[in-house]
């Protein structure tokens, strides 16, 4: 498997705690105080970080800082606007299309010439 793949595959998973450690909280402890949110949220980030902290060791093997970054990126926003139309309940716009295009057009310029097959 190469290693953008498996890096690219850890990052997924680590999106998925990330985003709910960053936003769930608005939807289901909007009531508490906010350092019960904090707690939770670092909570839920630990998992996160178990995840992360393997993807960019192992990306980074293969694939430059930039490129990590830039994947991480586009990763962000492919978990971001499921998670806030199905569990937030946000409406899709047009405008997340754009977005993905222009992180698309990243990709692009900081991985062509590299030989990485992205």
């Amino acid at each position: 498997m190469p290693i953008w793949l498996k890096a690219a595959g850890l990052l997924v998973l680590s999106n998925v705690f990330m985003t709910f450690a960053w936003y769930a909280h608005l939807k289901n402890l909007s009531e508490k105080p906010w350092w019960i949110a904090a707690l939770v949220s670092w909570g839920i980030a630990l998992f996160e970080y178990l995840l992360q902290v393997p993807a960019n060791r192992i990306g980074y093997t293969g694939l430059s800082l930039a490129q990590l970054k830039i994947l991480q990126e586009v990763i962000t926003l492919a978990v971001f606007v499921p998670f806030a139309a199905i569990y937030m309940g946000q409406q899709i716009k047009l405008d997340f299309l754009w977005a993905g295009l222009c992180l698309m057009g990243a990709v692009y310029f900081v991985f062509r010439g590299t030989g990485q097959g992205i």
